[in-house]
């Protein structure tokens, strides 16, 4: 997830590139917990996880920012987030349990990519 990479964040701030990110936080581990459920029988393990408020984050190096709760806001913030001059974070909360397809499982090689 974003976590991974988030020292870039510091790398805009250094350079003061126009960057826009945007999350969608589902709250989870979600590649891991779509294997979970796919494969394993539905046998969750250390996969719902407390994110930092990535906004403040954000702030922290000087990028705006804005967290995105409601479907009928996702458009004017999106365009805000377009129409804003320099960096921008968008996190967009998004449902659960939502699975990311197309997928490749573990173990498979690219010719085996599942759809659905």
């Amino acid at each position: 997830g974003f976590q991974m990479t988030l020292q870039e964040l510091g790398t805009i701030m250094q350079f003061g590139a126009d960057v826009k990110i945007m999350i969608l936080n589902n709250r989870f581990l979600g590649m891991v917990r779509q294997w979970q459920e796919l494969f394993n029988e539905k046998r969750y393990s250390f996969v719902d996880i407390t994110s930092p408020d990535f906004v403040k984050l954000a702030d922290s190096y000087y990028i705006a920012g804005k967290r995105v709760s409601e479907r009928n806001d996702l458009v004017s913030s999106l365009e805000e987030m377009l129409n804003h001059k320099g960096s921008y974070l968008l996190e967009v909360m998004v449902t659960k349990e939502n699975n990311v397809f197309p997928m490749v499982p573990q173990g498979c090689s690219v010719s085996e990519i599942r759809l659905k």
